[in-house]
């Protein structure tokens, strides 16, 4: 994938997000003030972050070096006990939000990483700096997933760099709201799964012909995908297929001794939330869960090495893992 193409397609996203910032300036600026007092609950060693959250808007496809707040990703509190060890994963999205975060704890528990992103190559390059400092080998890869022969290339450049390829988590994902059905464009829902369900469509076929036994394909679904939010009308219905693909092909693949899951997050600090919200909303992102604030991506990479390590999950194939803040969900 050449670079003028991943331009193309940051291009796409940002025009689609200057229209819907229009509308949402004009909403915000007829909207009473409603600031959410109710204090976080914190269950970890650590505080993690509340609302009031940064009122801050960030430019698609959202670069997490901008965030006045930055994400923790690190999870100091995680020690690696080699549950990957001699493994390769892809992750796609990996330069920021839960990928990064995924990226390195993977690289704790032993495993080499590829890292596929669009094209937001400083965050790439930071996700590589603490994937190396955890002593593994880390591979960048910019591209649309969106492109079936991307995703074919990029699979083709892990063969060759690493020889082997164990887990897939397929993490990239584009997120615009919408106020009205009459406001969601044809070019926007072609947009948005193309690149939730396409891109993991692809990816998962591309490296299906080299993965073994004991490999693992890990989605990364959503809330939304659970139960529907009424602002998010294509990116809700991308994450319902992505449930029910995860389930299809853990089916699908079962034979061949290979797992296939999914993690159903609730609102998490990222990038993506800056890059879709109004400052006005993301102030209280994450207030109307049960914990009445986000969670950080540190709080759900532990999830993903759980359903990727043999050790630990061999015996579960096609679930849908929520981890979303609420009770009973």
């Amino acid at each position: 994938m050449n670079e003028n193409k991943d331009q193309s397609a940051g291009n796409l996203q940002r025009s689609i997000q200057q229209e819907q910032d229009q509308k949402d300036q004009r909403r915000d600026a007829a909207k009473p003030d409603k600031r959410d007092s109710r204090q976080a609950v914190q269950t970890g060693s650590r505080s993690q972050p509340a609302p009031p959250l940064p009122a801050q808007h960030l430019a698609k496809p959202g670069i997490e070096a901008q965030m006045e707040l930055k994400p923790r990703f690190l999870a100091p509190d995680y020690c690696g006990s080699g549950k990957l060890a001699g493994m390769v994963a892809i992750i796609t999205g990996g330069d920021s939000g839960i990928g990064r975060a995924v990226a390195v704890l993977y690289a704790r528990e032993g495993a080499d990483v590829a890292i596929i992103y669009l094209n937001e190559h400083a965050d790439a390059n930071e996700t590589k700096r603490y994937v190396e400092a955890e002593g593994q080998s880390c591979l960048l890869i910019p591209g649309d997933v969106r492109e079936q022969g991307f995703c074919q290339q990029a699979v083709s450049q892990v063969m060759e760099k690493f020889s082997h390829i164990d887990v897939l988590v397929n993490n990239a994902a584009f997120q615009e709201h919408a106020e009205s059905l009459l406001d969601l464009s044809e070019e926007r829902f072609d947009l948005t799964m193309k690149t939730n369900v396409y891109g993991y469509f692809h990816m998962a076929k591309a490296v299906l012909p080299h993965l073994q036994r004991g490999a693992s394909i890990i989605n990364t679904g959503s809330v939304t995908g659970l139960q529907g939010s009424k602002h998010l009308l294509d990116y809700s219905t991308t994450k319902g297929a992505i449930h029910a693909f995860t389930m299809a092909l853990a089916g699908n693949l079962l034979d061949k001794g290979i797992r296939v899951n999914a993690i159903a997050p609730g609102p998490v600090w990222t990038p993506l939330n800056p890059a879709d919200k109004s400052p006005e909303d993301i102030r209280n992102f994450g207030a109307d869960t049960d914990m009445h604030r986000p969670a950080q991506p540190e709080e759900l990479s532990p999830a993903y090495v759980f359903l990727a390590s043999p050790a630990c999950s061999s015996y579960i194939t096609g679930i849908v893992l929520p981890v979303t803040g609420k009770v009973g969900e």
